[in-house]
């Protein structure tokens, strides 16, 4: 991939193309009139561009068909390791690990506040 539109336009292939998405990108637009606009964001010598949310919602749907291109893309010309996709199923795992283990330390930390509140009873028997 030489640019970002070039990784895009791998996505919106995978996404079932410009017909496809174009539409949802702009639903009040006709479907040829969204579709002709998408393009014309894709093409380097055309002044329109993809908003930012416009882009995540290429690289999500992608995503979602399970082509990476988007990401590997940014990820390489940001010299950042190539990124690695979660499973909905792994993501959901992993928030209830930290939802367990922020009870276990919440309920510590109510002990200790507790012992710590508490009048000591020193010296008696």
């Amino acid at each position: 991939m030489e640019t970002i539109n070039d990784a895009l336009i791998v996505c919106i292939k995978a996404c079932g193309g410009s017909k496809q998405v174009g539409p949802l990108l702009w639903p009040e637009k006709s479907p040829d009139a969204a579709q002709r606009l998408l393009l014309d964001c894709l093409n380097e010598d055309r002044a329109s561009r993809l908003s930012p949310e416009q882009v995540m919602l290429v690289l999500r749907m992608a995503r979602d068909r399970g082509c990476h291109v988007g990401m590997q893309y940014i990820a390489s010309e940001l010299s950042y390791a190539e990124p690695q996709p979660i499973e909905p199923k792994d993501a959901a795992d992993v928030l209830r690990r930290q939802i367990l283990d922020m009870g276990r330390t919440l309920q510590v930390a109510l002990a200790r506040l507790d012992a710590v509140e508490k009048p000591t009873l020193r010296g008696v028997a």
